[in-house]
């Protein structure tokens, strides 16, 4: 089973995040589930959302306690959550920012996961370019791909259209599109780095 954990603050898409995932997992023919953690329901108050993927029924409904992957939307959480409690060893990490692991103070992270694992990506930079908004969402879903490799680009994209209608949706799988090629170009100069 692969779990995913997303932080953020509401209004900024963490619920709808987990569900498309989750859709798009099951479009791929896995079986997946979703569901939100709310503190306080404002705009701008913390918020977790988790996503299951797995080839076999899911039964547990517990909240994602020991994840194989976080995804933090908002980078201002950093110092008001602990983001990384109970991740895998060999677990992933994505934040929204266009900012590097040293800037943001993370720098202890390269010790404690696979460098590899690790990755920022300025999706709410994206989102504006792409859909005139700051949702990361939608983009952090293609960069999630592009890292880990669990869901296809495709797949994410199909299901972005699914959930939001018309041009938006379409602007949307756009900005999944650009996430995942900043992640692949990263991919890239890293695996460059590590051979020379």
């Amino acid at each position: 089973m692969f779990q995913v954990r997303f932080h953020g603050r509401g209004g900024q898409g963490v619920v709808t995040a987990a569900e498309v995932l989750s859709v798009a997992a099951f479009d791929e023919g896995r079986h997946a589930q979703a569901f939100p953690s709310f503190g306080s329901e404002r705009t701008g108050a913390p918020v977790v959302s988790y996503c299951r993927v797995d080839d076999r029924e899911i039964r547990t409904r517990e909240p994602v306690m020991a994840p194989d992957a976080v995804i933090v939307q908002d980078v201002t959480l950093i110092n008001q959550v602990d983001l990384f409690s109970g991740l895998s060893p060999v677990g992933y990490v994505l934040i929204n920012t266009s900012r590097t692991f040293d800037e943001l103070g993370l720098a202890d992270l390269f010790t404690r996961f696979p460098r590899p694992h690790l990755a920022t990506c300025p999706a709410t930079e994206i989102a504006l370019e792409h859909v005139g908004r700051p949702l990361p969402n939608a983009a952090l879903l293609g960069a999630f791909a592009a890292l880990t490799g669990e869901i296809t680009l495709g797949a994410v994209q199909v299901a972005i259209r699914a959930h939001f209608a018309g041009a938006v949706g379409e602007r949307n799988a756009e900005a999944a599109a650009a996430a995942f090629a900043v992640m692949d170009q990263r991919r890239e100069g890293v695996v460059r780095a590590a051979t020379n």
